[in-house]
């Protein structure tokens, strides 16, 4: 069963899909958020509905200023922000009659695979994490995907976009992805553009595919890695695809590394790419199964 419904967070609303197992609870559950520029219709379901099928609460929502939630300026990515609409998401789902809130899990992929890592090393309530995918370090990330040159001219445009800002109090945008290797763009990646539309076909009519250039300047400064020291207590699942060069699997290894303790797993989807976890839908159904699995070992 499927319920729309409503999260209030930073003064905004968020539109959200509530999927429920069979039964009248109450059941454990997991919040999930999408990566950069993604809409709740975006890959997020395929997860939702195994989760269902597997006894638990699936909530998925649009992040504030995106897909059916409101706020300005629109496709604004504020990490932190994101983070905190996932931890009132979470407040309300611990207040739901049908959900046991002493039973809550975060999930995320790629931007979001970090952001649950953060979330499940400052939210006592996340009882345990996955994150798919996962952008770690967002300077190394993005130094390594533009390349040098590349890089520059990204840093150029983002102190343009900063004074024009400061000037007329207008946001500058960047596409998701390129048209082509010259078109400048949050993440340098044509292929992805062409996956990325297909899936707002066939999935997510909401998505916009851009975001304001602040967006990235804070993708900039954006790291897990002083939170990943505090997951010692939170059982974690890192999910990568081997050969990832859009978030880089070795960044997300060395996160992974830092974890203390062993309440703590690596699952590598072998022969793949960051991609795979969008357009190989066997692939998708298969890690869904591993993540269902996780969290309702230790939920």
């Amino acid at each position: 069963m499927t319920e729309s419904v409503e999260v209030q967070s930073g003064g905004e609303r968020l539109a959200a899909d509530l999927y429920l197992p069979e039964g009248d609870g109450p059941h454990p559950c997991v919040v999930l958020g999408g990566g950069w520029c993604y809409v709740k219709e975006l890959v997020q379901p395929s997860y939702a509905r195994v989760f269902a099928e597997r006894g638990l609460a699936a909530l998925v929502f649009d992040y504030r200023y995106m897909g059916a939630s409101t706020g300005e300026p629109r496709q604004h990515i504020d990490p932190w922000q994101q983070i905190e609409d996932y931890r009132n998401a979470i407040s309300y789902m611990e207040a739901r009659d049908d959900v046991d809130a002493d039973r809550i899990g975060a999930w995320g992929i790629s931007y979001s695979g970090g952001h649950v890592l953060i979330l499940g090393a400052l939210d006592a309530r996340v009882r345990a994490v996955c994150g798919v995918v996962p952008t770690v370090d967002g300077y190394q990330n993005m130094r390594l995907a533009h390349g040098t040159l590349g890089f520059r001219r990204l840093q150029a445009a983002l102190l343009e976009a900063r004074r024009r800002l400061y000037e007329t109090g207008e946001h500058s945008y960047l596409p998701h992805q390129p048209k082509d290797e010259s078109e400048l763009a949050s993440w340098p990646f044509p292929k992805s553009r062409v996956t990325f539309a297909r899936l707002k076909e066939t999935q997510a009519p909401a998505y916009e595919g851009r975001s304001t250039a602040a967006s990235t300047e804070m993708l900039l400064a954006y790291s897990v890695m002083s939170y990943v020291e505090r997951l010692h207590g939170t059982p974690t699942l890192l999910v990568v695809a081997e050969g990832d060069d859009h978030t880089h699997w070795d960044l997300a290894a060395k996160a992974y590394d830092a974890i203390p303790g062993d309440r703590k797993r690596l699952h590598v989807v072998p022969r793949s790419g960051h991609l795979t976890l969008y357009e190989d839908e066997q692939a998708v159904s298969a890690v869904a199964q591993v993540a269902a699995a996780w969290f309702t070992e230790h939920l």
